[in-house]
């Protein structure tokens, strides 16, 4: 089952404090160019993992990044990031994630109907919608807030895009 968190902050909390267990699968979201921003190396909950005895026995889905020091199942830079309105904004806790890493996808088990209902009731939240629904600890830069603010999402290099 998915055991999803706003941040990596939430994540190594939770990892810390014995609540992920063998067969879930650690969904961490906002932490992509945008929504992090800056798109955070997720070293944290990755090395918890792996210190908990859990590196094999848990994936980890993210819309941030890793280095090359990540062992385990972990999947990153997923496009488009959750404050792009990509689906992984979308799984709620609890949610079954197939992943068919011989064919490269991972798929949401819900129908596209019930996508769909979640993507309604996300973008009904106005000027609150695709973002994490408690506020972040970490001080952001104003560099970092004018970089998320062109940003584009890791499959198109994170670079900024500026308006013409």
């Amino acid at each position: 089952p998915a055991r999803v968190f706003e941040s990596q902050d939430a994540s190594v909390k939770a990892i810390l404090g014995n609540e992920i267990k063998a067969g879930d699968i650690v969904v961490i979201r906002y932490e992509g160019p945008r929504g992090g921003p800056g798109m955070q190396e997720m070293l944290y909950p990755t090395s918890y993992l792996k210190s908990k005895g859990l590196g094999k026995a848990c994936a980890l889905i993210t819309d941030g990044r890793f280095s090359g020091g990540t062992s385990g199942l972990s999947i990153g830079h997923v496009s488009p990031e959750a404050a792009e309105g990509g689906a992984i904004g979308l799984v709620q806790e609890g949610d079954t994630i197939e992943i068919d890493i011989p064919n490269r996808t991972i798929r949401l088990a819900i129908s596209d109907a019930e996508l769909e209902a979640r993507r309604v009731a996300m973008n009904a939240k106005g000027a609150d919608a695709w973002k994490p629904a408690e506020k972040r600890k970490r001080k952001v830069t104003t560099a970092l807030r004018a970089y998320a603010a062109f940003a584009t999402s890791a499959d198109k290099g994170a670079v900024r895009k500026v308006p013409e």
